[in-house]
């Protein structure tokens, strides 16, 4: 059966080798990652028995390794960057003054937003509402807050000394729809 079991494996990488590495290059994005991931899902498909093994199954078994293989992959980055900042410790502590002035600095530049937008971006950012929720609250549309909190996150995140007055830090104007 092992003997069957290498010569179904030689077969599948001479025949279709190119073909799973370019369909995992395709979902990976990276020809290295994809060669690994091909390498790693064979060892998955041939490291325990599979009765009636043939060539096509096999490759069939291989292309369902590397697609949960990037799923997984996917899932994992997507925990990690909920969590990785649990983990890394900042480089420098700021001074308590800097934290103060920054703080002061962007309760300045919420109270420069229009009245909507400002409380749009307290309800969802400091009351931790969903969109759907602040839209009741409000008594507007989701998209109304979804354009609201976009509209105040732009000036929130551009130069200060233009976020009061509706230009973006290229300098040119904000429209409005």
């Amino acid at each position: 059966m092992a003997a069957a079991w290498d010569a179904i494996a030689t077969r599948l990488v001479a025949e279709r080798g190119d073909a799973l590495v370019r369909y995992a290059t395709l979902l990976t994005g990276s020809p290295e990652d994809g060669a690994d991931l091909v390498q790693d899902a064979l060892v998955r498909t041939f490291g325990r028995p599979r009765m009636a093994l043939t060539v096509p199954r096999a490759e069939a078994y291989v292309r369902r390794a590397v697609l949960n293989a990037v799923i997984d992959r996917s899932r994992r980055e997507r925990r990690w960057r909920g969590i990785r900042h649990l983990v890394v410790s900042p480089d420098a502590v700021e001074a308590p003054d800097a934290a103060i002035d920054a703080r002061l600095d962007l309760a300045a530049r919420v109270r420069a937003l229009s009245p909507r937008q400002a409380a749009c971006v307290v309800l969802r950012y400091h009351e931790d509402l969903p969109v759907d929720r602040i839209a009741e609250v409000l008594g507007i549309s989701t998209g109304a807050v979804k354009r609201y909190l976009s509209d105040a996150m732009r000036a929130l995140s551009s130069d200060p000394d233009r976020a009061g007055d509706g230009r973006t830090t290229t300098g040119g104007p904000h429209v409005r729809t």
